[in-house]
């Protein structure tokens, strides 16, 4: 659903991308057969595109607000295109400077193939894209071109991609770069930024799967929060605050789902009044309200109260 175009060569480098994602979802046949008239492009505008999605009864989810090239650092940028399996994400990336480029393939957040050069017009795409946009390029461009001519090229074939296909979207992005680099210099440039850039992939992919292991653990405990029966009995009395040993199927957790206490622990808890309290009383939560069975005294903990898992 990509276009990305570079050019790079010995007075800096240039590169676009459109912004468009599309989501499709429906039945898995109808929609291989609209991904496939919309690459090959039988498909020639949005309208086209939504009534044909109608008709096969498929939604879509149409953004066009992606950040497909960045700014790697003050002297390199990166144009990326992904694709997506239902067990990993397929990414190929372009880094550009003056006087260097390097095309990398990386499945996850490894490098699966690399392909490096000094000068060169790249063209990122599906079928339909590549095909509009290097007749664009071959049209507009002249043979003695100055690099300041060539931000509009790209604009003009930027616009003429778009509107011949919806898989790019109207909008779109250019970066410039053109630090003075001798090509030895500018390989060494981008292999440095290459491996700081698949580095911060690397740790963003290993904190979203921590954080996707957190919210499942989150999910699964919730599952087993106790609204409704007893958690055990009180130990000892100090005060207002009393001593629980949980029964031998309750576990106690704090706010970041941590386990203070198992079956046959201690946990804190609070009373308002001590007065009638024994050791020995009940604590039990009935209708989700927390406190002494014998009593109906309410009572206050810091602890997240839930079913042990039974092994």
């Amino acid at each position: 659903m990509s276009l990305i175009i570079a050019y790079i060569g010995s007075n800096g480098c240039i590169i676009a991308g459109d912004k468009r994602r599309i989501g499709f979802l429906g039945d898995k046949d109808k929609r291989e057969q609209l991904e496939k008239d919309l690459y090959s492009g039988t498909i020639k505008t949005d309208e086209e595109l939504l009534k044909k999605a109608r008709m096969l009864q498929i939604s879509l989810k149409i953004n066009d607000d992606a950040k497909k090239v960045r700014n790697v650092d003050i002297n390199v940028v990166v144009g990326e295109v992904t694709s997506k399996t239902p067990f990993e994400a397929r990414r190929k990336r372009i880094y550009a400077t003056t006087n260097g480029y390097a095309i990398l393939e990386l499945l996850g957040s490894n490098i699966h193939k690399i392909q490096e050069g000094s000068s060169s017009i790249i063209v990122f795409g599906n079928e339909i894209t590549k095909k509009i946009a290097n007749e664009s390029l071959k049209k507009h461009w002249k043979s003695k071109i100055k690099f300041n001519q060539i931000e509009n090229i790209f604009k003009k074939v930027m616009d003429e991609v778009s509107s011949k296909t919806p898989s790019v979207s109207k909008k779109y992005d250019i970066l410039i770069k053109n630090p003075q680099l001798e090509k030895k210099e500018a390989l060494k440039v981008l292999r440095d930024s290459i491996v700081a850039d698949v580095k911060r992939l690397q740790e963003w992919r290993e904190k979203l799967k921590k954080e996707q292991v957190k919210v499942s653990r989150t999910i699964e405990l919730a599952s087993k929060i106790i609204n409704e029966g007893e958690i055990g009995k009180i130990d000892s009395i100090d005060g207002n605050k009393l001593k629980i040993m949980l029964n031998k199927d309750i576990q106690a957790f704090d706010v970041e789902w941590n386990m203070v206490a198992g079956p046959g622990n201690l946990i804190d808890m609070n009373v308002d009044d001590s007065s009638d309290v024994k050791t020995g009383d009940i604590a039990v939560i009935e209708n989700e309200f927390l406190c002494i069975k014998r009593t109906r005294s309410a009572l206050m903990c810091e602890v997240i109260l839930c079913r042990a898992d039974n092994d």
